[in-house]
């Protein structure tokens, strides 16, 4: 078994305000079975179905599907780093439609405030299982699939969104009551000199030492 993660960015990040309290939520399709993703995998439709029905049951109607801010480099939640839970999951023809509620902890902060700043965001599920070559190159994923979780992960635009957001303001970061310009300049020219790999993990420590600056 291996490791396997795909990307989605047909969702939708909302905010709802009730009761003078803004509430954050991700929904749209998280998942799809019976076409080649991008990664040039697909999911039989049997595989993926079996699978959310055991997610939901175990996971979902516990209120224990919790996902990541970032992707780690293993199947296992780690809860400091937990940004949101999954409230639905439920297929739809070959999507698998999902909605989650952005959770009021430390790294769940980080994607209101990105949100709050226009980022554009994705989901990506996480899970192990089988991959098997089939003649016309793609690589089918085994019935011994399991979900491990979604996580938000970094669209490459969501740094540019990022910047953007701080530099209208000019007067954000924190220095004994006086907000500095050249912290800004910094972190745009540290997210520049980031190569792709790694642009996702760097954009999220910067934002997280600008918040803790506020």
């Amino acid at each position: 078994m291996k490791l396997i993660t795909e990307m989605t960015e047909s969702v939708q990040f909302i905010t709802e305000d009730k009761e003078g309290k803004k509430n954050y939520h991700i929904e749209g399709v998280f998942m799809q079975s019976g076409v080649k993703n991008r990664n040039g995998r697909i999911y039989p439709s049997n595989t993926l179905a079996k699978e959310v029905d055991r997610y939901s049951d175990v996971y979902v109607k516990n209120q224990r599907a919790m996902g990541e801010l970032g992707h780690p480099d293993g199947p296992t939640v780690n809860l400091e780093r937990v940004s949101h839970i999954i409230t639905g999951l439920d297929q739809d023809g070959d999507n698998i439609n999902g909605k989650a509620k952005i959770l009021d902890t430390p790294y769940g902060k980080i994607v209101k405030n990105l949100m709050d700043e226009g980022a554009k965001l994705g989901v990506s599920s996480r899970g192990m299982g089988s991959i098997k070559q089939l003649d016309n190159g793609i690589n089918e994923v085994q019935e011994d699939f399991m979900l491990a979780a979604v996580d938000i992960v970094a669209d490459p635009s969501a740094p540019n969104a990022f910047v953007n957001g701080i530099m209208e303001g000019k007067e954000w970061v924190w220095d004994n009551g006086i907000v500095k310009e050249v912290h800004i300049s910094e972190y745009q020219k540290e997210i520049e000199r980031t190569s792709r790999r790694n642009l996702e993990k760097k954009t999220i420590s910067l934002f997280s030492d600008f918040i803790s600056k506020l």
